[in-house]
C-alpha cells in the first residue's frame, strides 16, 4: 500500500498541538478503547510531539533457517523496507514485545533519518543505543538489547496490518507520539477525531482556568449543564 501524505500537512500541524491523552479521551467517546501502543516509550523523553502516517513492519518468531545474518541481504528485509519508507512517515514495527533482540541499530536508524522518516515506534527493543541516539531519529520502544534481531525474530514483510503493543495497526493510520506514548487514530476517522480533539482541548483549557480560579471539581470536570453553559458563553466572548 502506498501512503499518500500530500494532503496531511494541515491535519498534522493541528495534531502536533493535541496531547495523546486528549486523543485517547476522544477516541474512548467514540467507542475505541484499544488505541495506545503498549511498550512504546520515548528513548529520549522531552522530544516534541510527532505525528505521521503509519508505515508498518512485521516480525514473527525466529526460525533458524530464516533468521540468519544472510537474511539481511534478502529482498524481504528490514533494509529493503527502509528504502520503501516515504518522507514523514512513522515506522511502526510489530516485534511481538520481544525484549532480548534489538530490531534496529544505529546504521538502520541513520538511514531512516536520512530518508526523512519522522520516527520509529515499536513494542520491541533497539540495539546500539548510544549510536541510535546520535542519529537524531526519534525512537519510541520498550528498551534496549545487544543481540541482533535474528537472535529472536524473523522479519517477514512491510505495509500490511500488524499488531504493535496489542493494537491493530493498518498502513496509513495516523500515529501521534509524545511523552505519554504512542496513540493510533484510524485513517477513516481522522478528520472527525481531529475536529473533536480541538474542541476537547479547548474545553479542558477552560476547565483548567476554572480550577486556577478555585472552582471545585464536582460539576466542573466533567462539566454539568450549568458549567457547559458557562463554557459556551466564554466561547462567544472570544
Amino acid at each position: 500500500m502506498t501512503i499518500d501524505m500530500s494532503n496531511d500537512a494541515a491535519l498534522i500541524q493541528t495534531l502536533s498541538k493535541i496531547t495523546t491523552a486528549t486523543l485517547t479521551t476522544v477516541l474512548l467517546k467514540k467507542g475505541l478503547r484499544n488505541v495506545w501502543l503498549r511498550g512504546a516509550k520515548p528513548l529520549e523523553p522531552g522530544q516534541p510531539r510527532i505525528v505521521g502516517r503509519a508505515f508498518t513492519l512485521r516480525f514473527v518468531p525466529a526460525r533458524e533457517d530464516l533468521a540468519t545474518p544472510e537474511s539481511w541481504s534478502s529482498p524481504i528485509s528490514t533494509r529493503a523496507a527502509i528504502e520503501a519508507m516515504p518522507e514523514g512517515c512513522i515506522a511502526v514495527v510489530d516485534a511481538m514485545g520481544v525484549s532480548d533482540a534489538g530490531i534496529f541499530g544505529d546504521i538502520l536508524c541513520a538511514r531512516m533519518q536520512k530518508r526523512g522518516v519522522a520516527a520509529l515506534v515499536t513494542d520491541g527493543v533497539v540495539r546500539d543505543v548510544e549510536g541510535v541516539r546520535a542519529t537524531g531519529l526519534p525512537v519510541w520502544c520498550s528498551g534496549a538489547a545487544a543481540p541482533p534481531s535474528v537472535a529472536g525474530l524473523t522479519f517477514v514483510n512491510w505495509q500490511e496490518p500488524i499488531a504493535c503493543g496489542g493494537v491493530a495497526v493498518f498502513p496509513g493510520d495516523m500515529i501521534v507520539i509524545d511523552d505519554d506514548g504512542a496513540v493510533l487514530i484510524p485513517a477513516a476517522l481522522l478528520e472527525e477525531v481531529v475536529t473533536q480533539s480541538v474542541e476537547q482541548e479547548r474545553l479542558e483549557s477552560w476547565i483548567m482556568s476554572q480550577v486556577d480560579a478555585g472552582v471545585p471539581l464536582p460539576g466542573l470536570y466533567p462539566p454539568n449543564a450549568e458549567n457547559k453553559a458557562r463554557y459556551e458563553a466564554s466561547k462567544s466572548g472570544d
